[in-house]
């Protein structure tokens, strides 16, 4: 079952998705293979600790996220990759490594690679490990106002 938070959102919003049941899959590629959505269009979101506060960064699933652009463009004086014992609590309905972009429901900030907005669609976990939502990149866009960062 998908994260009732997120529906939930979705619902409240008006806003078209769909839930797409996959096999078993853990990495963003694996994920996009198994739902079988363009891996372009298959989001990964990466918890990053910006100068001591966590945000989102939102890739593609082949890609990783730079931390180094991530870090000058936010004018951070650092940036790392979150321990998910740092973050886990903060994602109460999600299995492990299976967080949505939708930072607006944790009280996080969130940054998506520009290659993202060029596509129509956006699809990402959908708090589990064995489903994903596919939406349209506008609705996401204007639901969780991401701020574009190349990384």
């Amino acid at each position: 079952m998908p994260m009732t938070r997120l529906v939930e959102f979705l619902r409240s919003n008006g806003v078209p998705h769909q839930v797409i049941p996959h096999p078993l899959a853990f990495t963003a590629t694996s994920v996009a293979g198994a739902a079988h959505i363009p891996g372009r269009e298959m989001a990964k979101t990466v918890v990053v600790d910006l100068d001591g506060q966590h945000v989102l960064a939102v890739v593609p699933a082949h890609r990783k996220v730079d931390l180094e652009r991530l870090r000058l463009a936010t004018d951070s004086y650092y940036a790392d990759l979150a321990e998910e014992w740092e973050f886990i609590r903060d994602f109460p309905d999600c299995e492990p490594g299976a967080m949505p972009p939708f930072g607006n429901l944790f009280g996080l900030d969130v940054y998506v690679e520009p290659h993202l907005a060029e596509d129509t669609e956006i699809a990402f976990n959908a708090g589990n490990h064995t489903e994903v939502v596919r939406m349209a990149y506008k609705d996401f866009e204007r639901l969780t106002q991401p701020q574009l960062v190349a990384m």
